[in-house]
């Protein structure tokens, strides 16, 4: 296996003293001890969990070294370590170095929606024409870009990284790292909404993407969102060179001509930058297929095969908790679980309700709704809630069950016939959903993560034998 970095390059961009008998190479970076692979390089960051407590077991399970600050290096003896004055901060310079050693074009991606299945698409379409370096899972924010940033090969012909913020000020000093040939702004919508007050400041702080753009970058921007003209005014001030609309809009220059959306697929005729093209997506969504337009725009503008990156749609899954679907056994037949809890916001609540009005059904079957509260929504927090009935009746919701003090605000705004059941917290709706669902149900599960909607999944899961794992579609 090619090293990631020698760790005298380490040293030196860290600015690191070094301890013990230190390997020449080290063949990843890792922070949690729990998944750290041999060899690799364990930086004892401090978050929830101080990692220098962390470090014996890291070196003990085949770390080949630890970076550690110059205040705790003393406690492990002649253990092989890089010593810095502070651990985030060397993780910072190593990103900034793994940055200035690369050739590889760059595309950043920020958004209040769709960010994660934005940066796993690009990850699918740039990587069928080169080596292609992209964040994991949703590292988005203060440590996750620069630890992105630092695993980044030297090799890598492309990188996507995904930035994200709950607050003014967060994406300047990690766009300032990423250095990004394309930014993409996926949509401004109602999220971290009790930080900003307004959608404007919201747009505002996502426009701090082209602080960093890379001289001659592209801004790609959602031409659909009444915040169009807000951040294109804003990429125009910070000198970006470049704006590609995207959307349905007529004068969008990656503009969407059709959408078919099938019960797991979809189907996009599309004109990207004056290519037209058809092509398919391996996950269902109106969203997803939006969002393609600015990932095939990107793959277009940073020189990649346009043609192959469509290919590789077809093959786009959802993350865990991001529309993952099951089919679960229950006496005499199945029902169709689809996990949307790992997060929630009015706009990607209203997607999976439109997903759900699309899942497939049995014969007697029925679309129950299991949605808990919106975090972060500040005083609107209740409208936005109450505001979703519209989407529970256009979706042709059957059932509803509600969990949360906001989430009640929908629950006593539906017509009797379509409330399914409500609880204070989440753990009061498990056995009510268990003992509601039917064969030929489908189940859709959806909070933000800190209304812990995903023990209800499990229970489900635990109840019912999983039959069958399906694709399915990403919020």
């Amino acid at each position: 296996m090619t090293a990631l970095w020698t760790v005298d390059d380490m040293a030196q961009a860290m600015r690191a003293e070094k301890q013990g008998a230190l390997p020449g190479d080290c063949s990843g970076i890792s922070i949690d001890s729990r998944t750290l692979g041999k060899g690799e390089a364990f930086f004892a960051i401090t978050g929830e969990r101080d990692g220098h407590d962390f470090v014996p077991v890291a070196l003990s399970v085949g770390a080949g070294l630890a970076v550690v600050a110059k205040n705790r290096a003393a406690q492990f003896g002649n253990a092989p370590l890089l010593v810095v004055d502070d651990v985030l901060e060397g993780l910072r310079q190593l990103a900034r170095a793994s940055r200035a050693r690369s050739q590889a074009k760059i595309v950043a991606v920020t958004g209040s929606v769709g960010k994660t299945s934005s940066k796993e698409a690009l990850r699918l379409a740039l990587g069928a024409d080169g080596e292609t370096h992209a964040s994991v899972a949703s590292y988005n924010n203060h440590w996750g870009v620069p630890l992105s940033l630092a695993r980044m090969p030297a090799s890598a012909q492309y990188g996507v990284f995904e930035i994200g913020m709950n607050h003014a000020g967060e994406i300047t000093p990690l766009v300032a790292m990423v250095r990004p040939h394309v930014a993409i702004i996926t949509t401004i919508e109602p999220v971290h909404l009790e930080f900003f007050g307004t959608l404007e400041k919201i747009a505002d702080a996502k426009a701090e993407i082209f602080s960093g753009l890379e001289k001659g970058g592209t801004a790609v921007l959602n031409r659909d969102n009444p915040q169009f003209a807000r951040l294109a005014t804003a990429a125009k001030a910070a000198g970006v060179s470049r704006i590609v609309a995207f959307g349905e809009h007529k004068d969008c220059d990656a503009r969407l001509v059709t959408c078919r959306l099938q019960a797991d697929t979809s189907t996009v005729e599309a004109d990207i930058l004056g290519h037209h093209m058809t092509y398919k997506l391996g996950a269902p969504g109106r969203h997803l297929a939006q969002n393609s337009l600015a990932v095939l725009a990107a793959v277009a503008l940073i020189g990649a095969d346009l043609a192959l990156g469509a290919l590789a749609l077809n093959n786009l899954a959802p993350a865990p908790g991001r529309g993952t679907r099951s089919r679960l056994s229950i006496a005499d037949g199945t029902f169709l679980l689809i996990d949307e809890s790992y997060n929630a916001n009015p706009a990607s609540v209203r997607a999976a309700l439109a997903l759900l009005g699309q899942a497939p059904l049995g014969p007697r079957g029925r679309r129950i709704a299991v949605l808990g509260d919106m975090l972060e929504l500040g005083k609107d927090a209740e409208k936005l809630h109450r505001g979703l009935k519209d989407s529970v009746e256009s979706a042709g919701i059957d059932l509803v069950f509600c969990s949360g003090p906001h989430m009640r605000a929908l629950f006593e705004a539906l017509p009797s016939a379509r409330r399914g059941g409500y609880a204070d917290a989440a753990t009061g709706l498990e056995s009510q959903v268990i003992d509601a669902v039917q064969v030929g149900d489908a189940v859709m599960v959806k909070g933000s993560l800190g209304s812990k909607m995903g023990p209800i999944v499990k229970a489900l899961e635990r109840h019912y034998p999983r039959q069958t794992a399906l694709e399915g579609a990403q919020g």
